[in-house]
């Protein structure tokens, strides 16, 4: 199911759990391996890679191993889709706030009886 949805979908998906969250933050100050991203959590390294995996199916996370060690960096564009998205949302907001201040500020003021 999670592979049907919009690109846009799938980050907001991944970014809906708040362990996800973290570890984007983690990367996004540096790549880091599997271990370093497991560490400020209380749970096993198969459970972090299963969040690490959804991260990488939306495209936020690319990881490569070499040797032994999985490292894992940030996608900055799929960062930049939700950015973009946001900011499309955010526009159509401040026009509905401007057109809505421009009808206040029509009316005629009303005075206290």
């Amino acid at each position: 199911m999670l592979n049907q949805l919009a690109p846009v979908d799938r980050v907001f998906h991944a970014l809906a759990d708040p362990t996800r969250r973290v570890m984007i933050e983690r990367l996004c100050r540096g790549s880091a391996t599997v271990s370093e991203l497991a560490e400020p959590f209380d749970m096993s390294l198969s459970g972090v890679v299963q969040h690490l995996r959804v991260l990488e199916t939306c495209g936020l996370v690319r990881s490569e191993k070499v040797g032994r060690v999985r490292t894992c960096r940030v996608e900055r564009p799929a960062l930049r889709l939700v950015d973009q998205w946001i900011a499309e949302r955010r526009a159509g907001w401040e026009d509905r706030f401007d057109r809505l201040g421009e009808v206040l500020a029509e009316q005629p003021a009303q005075s206290e009886e």
